[in-house]
């Protein structure tokens, strides 16, 4: 969850490492009250899911465990 405003960097940054740990299969999913018009960016960065203030904890479960099967 990010209430920090750091979410443009930090989770670019924590994709990579994953990666260059060799877990580039690890969902980074990202929580928080992060902007609109950040999420494309930080698809494109790889980040698998985005869930802010409102959202309903059951659909978010099944969205991210659908992502893992």
């Amino acid at each position: 969850s990010s209430l920090a405003a750091g979410h443009k960097t930090l989770l670019p940054q924590l994709i990579l490492e994953l990666a260059q740990e060799g877990r580039p299969d690890i969902l980074v999913i990202a929580g928080g009250v992060i902007p609109p018009q950040d999420y494309q960016f930080l698809y494109e960065a790889g980040v698998a899911g985005i869930y802010g203030p409102g959202t309903v904890i059951a659909k978010s479960a099944l969205e991210i465990l659908s992502k893992l099967a």
